[in-house]
């Protein structure tokens, strides 16, 4: 499990000529710095001062810590799934039976590969909705790490969206597509946008 590796000997296995882990783990653990780092910022925002958003932080540092094991399930699930469509392609195919039968498990593999991907879009959206509640109520010593969380995020949503399009084109049942298409469409964007906004605020309150 990715969690529970050494950080060196993950990033050797991300460099290595293997295909996993690969991007789509790589976004859940921007996704997860971003929730950390969210997750710091309103521990650093608690007590004295702050007490009186004492309840909107202890919210916000309980849902970050969760978001930080939700993405790193998710890394783990993407490696599983984009193995499975390895395996899907080294199937027999010797005849007819054993064609279809690579086929289908094919099809179902990427489907099942573009899972992951999508979640952690609505995922990335989460960190940035809590960094931005954060926005009026942080301890302004650590401020810039809340445009940190939600450039990771920002990260973690694009490069989930790439690897959603690259299962997508290879998928042909129509309505596995429509679903997918259902699921994802705009999300991507709307976060982009979000941490843009978010980060550009964190930037005028630091520097005016």
């Amino acid at each position: 499990m990715i969690g529970s590796e050494t950080l060196n000997d993950y990033l050797g296995r991300l460099a290595s000529r293997n295909p996993t882990p690969g991007g789509g783990a790589a976004a859940a653990l921007h996704a997860a710095q971003g929730a950390a780092l969210v997750a710091m910022v309103a521990r650093f925002s608690t007590g004295g001062k702050y007490e009186q958003h004492g309840q909107t932080t202890s919210r916000i540092i309980s849902a970050a810590d969760h978001l930080i094991d939700e993405a790193l399930r998710l890394a783990d699930a993407d490696e599983v799934a984009f193995a499975d469509v390895i395996a899907s392609y080294k199937l027999p195919a010797t005849n007819d039976s054993e064609r279809e039968t690579r086929a289908a498990a094919i099809q179902n593999a990427l489907v099942q590969a573009a899972q992951p991907p999508a979640q952690l879009i609505k995922l990335s959206g989460a960190v940035v909705e809590l960094a931005a509640e954060l926005l009026d109520i942080a301890n302004p010593n650590v401020i810039s790490d809340i445009a940190a969380a939600a450039d990771a995020a920002r990260a973690a949503a694009t490069t989930a969206r790439v690897n959603i399009d690259i299962n997508v084109v290879a998928i042909k049942d129509t309505r596995a597509r429509a679903a997918l298409a259902e699921q994802t469409d705009g999300l991507e964007e709307k976060v982009v946008l979000a941490a843009d906004s978010l980060s550009q605020h964190v930037r005028e309150r630091i520097l005016r």
